[in-house]
């Protein structure tokens, strides 16, 4: 059983390295600046005895993430990680700009090192996790929640794909693109078809459909429909093929391409921009669909789509059924600082900076695994 699920039955209370699988290379100091390790041997040398409060925040209102994982790393690589008092909020809280997420009390020597690996797990995980809740809440604001499937696989080194994974379960994706994505939280991958597919078939979507119904027929059945830039002639070909088999087009055409359907009806153009996937489009494709007797067909709309584009969708009711979303969600747009706020249990810290108590904060057991 994975840990995340002994967590949620309240087995234990924070994930491990069990799940995080840290680099050893961490305990040598390998990814800390190297300001780092030299005040490390500083202190250790002339003020091994001083005993301070690292405290760590961000500017934003945002999901916070990453806690578990920082938690981990510390009582892994730490020096005497028993002696460190730790205070943590948790994986999942909605946190305000400069509030105090997460403080260590210890011998600086023991665990001041780990700073800034601290800071990047923080900023990585929130800014993802932030983002995701921001365009899952935007494909809600009609009434109806679409699900948001996390297609981020392709916009980031592949080694990310586990904690940005978990990130977005936190922020509230649970359908994403890969196995690795799913890694720390449970469930496999899902998908469905690629260009790729379609291109093999020589552009023939139903015997692309057909060869995927074949292979994987316990798949709902979802094709892919913009490969030949005619989404409505091809989801109708593939509807009429497959009728209550298929469960689902889906639409992702290039934002610099214009659907062949406007060229055929040229009275539309001119009140809107038609490029790519666009309102206009979903409708027309909505009504193609129902007037054969398709209603129970869904549409699964990607390609470009952020929280903004979201919104503007949701606030026209386009009958759209499930967005997919990818580089978007990976932006990094928030960032933590740790600060040393206390010296021997009285307040030191840069000017501008103070120690923030924080009553949400949970105090963290230590736990060797």
């Amino acid at each position: 059983m994975k840990e995340f699920e002994l967590k949620q039955q309240g087995k234990i209370k924070r994930l491990t390295n069990k799940t995080f699988k840290f680099d050893d290379r961490i305990k040598d100091g390998w990814f800390s600046a190297v300001y780092f390790l030299k005040t490390k041997k500083i202190v250790e040398e002339h003020l091994a005895d001083n005993v301070v409060t690292m405290q760590f925040f961000q500017k934003k209102n945002a999901v916070l993430c990453g806690t578990d994982e920082a938690i981990a790393l510390l009582h892994t690589f730490a020096d005497n990680p028993e002696d460190l008092e730790i205070y943590s909020l948790q994986d999942g809280d909605k946190v305000s700009p400069y509030e105090s997420v997460l403080t260590v009390t210890g011998r600086y020597q023991d665990f001041g090192y780990l700073e800034g690996i601290v800071d990047g797990i923080l900023g990585r995980r929130t800014s993802v996790a932030t983002n995701v809740y921001e365009v899952v809440n935007a494909a809600g604001i009609s009434g109806e929640q679409k699900p948001v499937i996390f297609m981020g696989d392709r916009d980031d080194h592949y080694t990310q794909q586990a904690g940005d994974g978990y990130a977005a379960y936190i922020g509230g994706s649970t359908a994403q693109a890969t196995h690795a994505m799913n890694e720390w939280w449970g469930k496999q991958g899902i998908g469905t078809m690629p260009h790729a597919l379609v291109q093999m078939f020589k552009g023939d979507i139903v015997k692309a459909t057909q060869s995927y119904k074949e292979t994987f027929p316990d798949d709902e059945l979802i094709a892919l429909v913009d490969y030949n830039n005619d989404v409505i002639t091809d989801s109708l070909k593939v509807a009429r093929e497959f009728k209550d088999e298929l469960k689902g087009v889906r639409v992702d055409t290039s934002k610099n391409m214009v659907d062949k359907y406007f060229f055929r009806n040229q009275h539309l153009m001119g009140s809107f921009d038609p490029r790519g996937v666009n309102p206009q489009l979903i409708f027309a494709l909505r009504k193609a669909l129902d007037d054969e007797g398709f209603k129970h067909v869904k549409i699964v709309a990607s390609g470009g789509f952020t929280e903004e584009k979201i919104k503007r969708f949701e606030s026209l009711h386009v009958p759209i059924d499930m967005y997919g979303v990818g580089s978007n969600l990976l932006k990094m747009k928030i960032g933590f600082t740790g600060d040393n706020v206390l010296l021997n249990n009285e307040h030191e810290a840069k000017q501008g900076r103070k120690f923030s108590p924080n009553p949400r904060l949970e105090k963290v057991d230590y736990t060797s695994e």
